[in-house]
C-alpha cells in the first residue's frame, strides 16, 4: 500500500519539518489541509518536494450544496482557489465534501444533491487537477454517505472519489464503498461504529481486513503519534 498521513495531525508546524517527518517514516504521501491558516503560512515548500502530494479542501463554513446562493458561490469560489494552488505545487488530487443539508426532507435532500453536482460542474470546469468527492458519516444532515449518493454524484460529474473507511464504518457499507470505480485514494482512521471518532486503527470496530483491498491511502488523524501506530498496524497487514 502506498501510505501518507494529513497535516491535519501536525497542523501550523513547519512545511518543512512535515515533509522531513513524512521522509523520516517511510511515507510517500501527504494531504495537505487546505483551511486558510495553511496557505498563510505557505511559502511553497510542498512544490517538487519528493512526495505525492494531495490536498484536502477546506470544510469550516464550507457548503457547495448550500441552498442559500452566496454561501454555495462562496464555497465553490474557494475549491477553485484550491485547485489552482495545488495546480501550483503539482499535487495530485484535490478532496471535496459533498455538502450538508439543515433540514433532511426528501425533497429538499434531492434538491441539495442537484446542487452538489451542479457546484462539481463547475469546481471541475474550472481546475485542471483530480477533483475527488468524499463519503461521509452516517448522520443524517451529510450528503454522500449512501453509496448511492456517492454513486450517482460520480456517475453525473465524472469525479473521483476518496473513501474514508471510518466514516463508511458508521454506515456500514465500507464493503460496498470500496467496489465502487475510480476510487483515487482513502483515508484510513477507525471508530466504534457509531461516531465519527477518528481514533487509531485497531481501536475500533473497522474490519481491517477490508484493508487489504487499498492501494493507495491517507492516515486521517489529529496526533502523529497515533498515526505511527496506524502504520505499524498496516505493516502488519
Amino acid at each position: 500500500m502506498k501510505l501518507g498521513f494529513t497535516t491535519l495531525a501536525l497542523f501550523m508546524e513547519p512545511n518543512n519539518d512535515i515533509i522531513n517527518l513524512a521522509k523520516k517514516n517511510g511515507f510517500e504521501i501527504i494531504e495537505i489541509l487546505g483551511e486558510d491558516p495553511f496557505y498563510e503560512k505557505d511559502k511553497g515548500e510542498f512544490k517538487d518536494c519528493g512526495l505525492d502530494i494531495r490536498m484536502h479542501a477546506a470544510t469550516v463554513d464550507i457548503n457547495i450544496a448550500s441552498l442559500n446562493k452566496g454561501i454555495r458561490k462562496e464555497s465553490v469560489k474557494q475549491m477553485i482557489q484550491c485547485g489552482k494552488y495545488a495546480e501550483s505545487i503539482n499535487a495530485n488530487t484535490i478532496t471535496i465534501h459533498p455538502g450538508i443539508i439543515g433540514r433532511n426532507d426528501p425533497h429538499l435532500r434531492k434538491w441539495a444533491l442537484e446542487l452538489t453536482v451542479e457546484s462539481l460542474g463547475e469546481i471541475i470546469d474550472n481546475t485542471n487537477v483530480e477533483i475527488s468527492v468524499e463519503n461521509m458519516p452516517v448522520r443524517s444532515k451529510f450528503l454522500g454517505n449512501t453509496v448511492e449518493e456517492i454513486e450517482m454524484i460520480q456517475n453525473e460529474t465524472g469525479c473521483s472519489l476518496t473513501i474514508d473507511t471510518g466514516h463508511a464504518n458508521t454506515c456500514d457499507n465500507l464493503k460496498e464503498m470500496l467496489e465502487l470505480k475510480n476510487i483515487s485514494y482513502c483515508h484510513l482512521n477507525d471508530n466504534d461504529g457509531k461516531k465519527d471518532q477518528h481514533i487509531t486503527l485497531g481501536e475500533g470496530t473497522l474490519d481491517l481486513n477490508l484493508l487489504k483491498k487499498i492501494d493507495t491511502a491517507i492516515i486521517e488523524l489529529n496526533n502523529f503519534d497515533n498515526i505511527l501506530k496506524s502504520k505499524k498496524v498496516i505493516d502488519k497487514l
